[in-house]
């Protein structure tokens, strides 16, 4: 399993293509939303009047579409990712990783379940519940088991979750090993950046939605009043 990870992240990073640099606009586009999504996530650092400063110019930027890399196609329809050349390869760079990951897997389930099917390989020393027989007895359907038995499968799958600290260790934070950094980003893509700015975005009314946001947020300064809490505590 170690070795398979190992495998599948330097296939990746052979199979990834050379990032191309992106243009100004369109980096200065990308970069003033998060600016705005920085300053409603880390806004209690900053005292009140920096706050209303910062919120104030975002906020007119934003609904004048001051940061668009394309102003006169403000209110358009977005283009169709389809046929935007970068997006496509974008989508390719995509479907190398998500292969690169399913096919090794795909391989050694497949041997596993033909091999070692309704198996058990060991038994752990502690006690378990009965809620605990689903998970480590797959492919094993017998009532009257110990819980505490393994099955082939099940230890398959306890080694593919469990192995994420190996595998960080061994090729650090940002690896292609890492299943399920893999699949969270994959759950919910719009937590990264590169999944709020994916092919055919609308950047207008991400900027609006940002307005909103910034507009309900209620700013509470840490630091007021550090002077008399630290007096009194002496």
């Amino acid at each position: 399993m170690i070795l398979t990870g190992i495998l599948r992240h330097y296939a990746t990073v052979l199979l990834a293509g050379t990032p191309k640099k992106q243009a100004l606009p369109a980096l200065r586009e990308q970069r003033s939303l998060l600016r705005g999504i920085s300053l409603r996530t880390n806004c209690s650092a900053i005292s009140s009047s920096a706050f209303a400063s910062r919120k104030a110019y975002l906020v007119s930027a934003y609904k004048e579409g001051a940061f668009l890399k394309d102003p006169e196609n403000r209110g358009k329809a977005a283009p169709n990712p389809m046929t935007d050349p970068a997006a496509m390869e974008g989508m390719m760079g995509m479907m190398k990783g998500n292969m690169a990951m399913m096919i090794p897997q795909t391989l050694i389930m497949s041997w596993i379940n033909a091999f070692f099917a309704g198996f058990v390989i060991m038994k752990l020393p502690f006690p378990l519940t009965l809620r605990f027989k689903s998970m480590l007895q797959s492919g094993v359907a017998t009532r009257d088991l110990d819980v505490r038995w393994v099955s082939s499968l099940s230890w398959y799958f306890l080694n593919l979750f469990g192995l994420q600290s190996v595998f960080i260790f061994l090729l650090g934070n940002e690896n292609a090993a890492s299943q399920m950094a893999q699949q969270m980003s994959q759950m919910n893509p719009s937590a990264t950046a590169q999944g709020m700015f994916a092919p055919g975005y609308d950047a207008d009314k991400l900027f609006l939605a940002e307005v909103e946001n910034l507009e309900v947020v209620e700013h509470e300064y840490i630091l007021e009043g550090v002077e008399e809490r630290l007096l009194a505590t002496i």
